[in-house]
């Protein structure tokens, strides 16, 4: 039979309970309309307890961002294991599940918000976007890469980026038809770079030796092809 009395948490529970409440009403809306009273009422707690755990919003909405950028980052891990193509539209849907649970929070985060600008949020989001460029060596088996290459690779992950921004603006376009696009949009990248330099060239054929008839890249070579008939 319960007492009706509720356990006291520690300093470290609560404050990984506030995280938790804030990024989800951060996820929900943006986090410039969301109030440390909301937070409060949320999570079951007064105003003034709130701000026993954070000295303000700008510091629970940085500790709710850290957790946040650390999910992003690791949608981009993936095993080694199968075509490239197929691992990139793994990876791609796991980002877009992100963008669709956090979709303001997260363009809040691109396009401006409550800690924008701070030293804090700049390295959160640098240190996404470098575990993505990281993961995306790994799969492509370079450790260090040619100017060439980190081009290709820093600018898809700004159009990943990118995109999803556009797609949260009215999801005009089917979501699943972006993460294919995307994933078409690194080989095409790729094939550029590889018509100027000779390293990309052998890259390119690296990646796409592998590739099934029924693949991504395949796809895209299909759908090339038909334009030019």
């Amino acid at each position: 039979m319960s007492t009706g009395v509720r356990r006291r948490m520690g300093v470290e529970e609560r404050r990984q309970q506030l995280i938790g409440v804030a990024l989800e009403l951060f996820s929900r809306r943006s986090p410039d309309e969301v109030s440390i009273d909301e937070i409060a009422s949320a999570a079951g707690i007064s105003r003034p307890l709130v701000y026993h755990y954070f000295p303000g919003k700008l510091s629970l909405y940085e500790a709710a961002l850290k957790r946040a950028s650390e999910d992003l980052a690791s949608r981009f891990a993936e095993p080694h294991e199968g075509p490239l193509g197929a691992r990139l539209l793994r990876v791609m849907c796991r980002f877009f599940d992100f963008v669709d649970e956090h979709g303001p929070g997260f363009s809040a985060l691109m396009r401006g918000g409550p800690a924008v600008g701070s030293s804090t949020t700049n390295a959160l989001v640098d240190s996404v976007r470098q575990a993505a460029y990281v993961q995306m060596l790994s799969h492509l088996g370079v450790t260090e890469a040619p100017p060439r290459l980190e081009l290709v690779v820093r600018s898809w992950i700004s159009l990943a980026e990118s995109t999803a921004l556009i797609w949260l603006d009215g999801r005009r376009i089917p979501r699943a038809e972006l993460e294919l696009q995307l994933v078409h949009d690194f080989a095409a990248l790729a094939a550029v770079s590889a018509a100027y330099d000779t390293d990309m060239a052998e890259l390119l054929r690296t990646m796409v030796k592998d590739e099934p008839a029924d693949g991504p890249f395949a796809e895209l070579a299909g759908r090339l092809m038909s334009l030019a008939s």
